[in-house]
């Protein structure tokens, strides 16, 4: 009588686990129907009325508080300290290209806990052998908003490259 009654419990617990779970695994499920990876090939920019964009250098800041977009760093340092980044936040790179003087990337970030994927673009051009000048991009892919996460992504990108 106990090994049924223990049997029962563990079907409720599942089934509690299950319900819990699974309003996640639809969004997950919906994410990866609508959101599939498109790489960039160049830099995008951010649509004027955009509330999921942020943009930092080139001819647009968007979304962004002034941070300098020079670092006094090789190219290939700065290179190594994108390398690093897009590692540290598990970033999927989706497109590069490197000449001599220019290095851009494109990669996927995705948000902590519901995982939506939002694209991060990097432009990294020499000044001169001991300068680096950069721009960046992070746009989310879903929904009309961001609540902050791209100018927030941004901004630690931004500090980490000039680490």
């Amino acid at each position: 009588m106990s090994s049924k009654r223990e049997f029962l419990t563990r079907s409720n617990a599942v089934l509690v686990v299950l319900a819990l779970v699974s309003p996640w695994l639809l969004c997950q499920a919906w994410i990866l129907v609508s959101a599939g990876d498109e790489a960039f090939e160049t830099m995008p920019t951010c649509e004027p009325t955009s509330m999921n964009c942020a943009h930092l250098g080139g001819d647009e800041d968007f979304r962004m508080d002034s941070l300098t977009l020079v670092i006094e760093a090789p190219l290939d340092e700065v290179q190594t300290s994108l390398e690093a980044y897009i590692e540290d936040q598990n970033g999927d790179v989706l497109s590069t290209d490197s000449t001599a003087t220019s290095h851009y990337v494109h990669f996927v970030e995705r948000t902590s806990f519901w995982r939506f994927p939002d694209d991060v673009a990097v432009g990294l051009s020499a000044v001169d052998e001991g300068t680096t000048r950069i721009e960046l991009h992070s746009q989310s892919r879903l929904g009309q908003g961001d609540l902050g996460v791209n100018p927030a992504r941004l901004e630690g990108l931004h500090a980490a490259l000039f680490a």
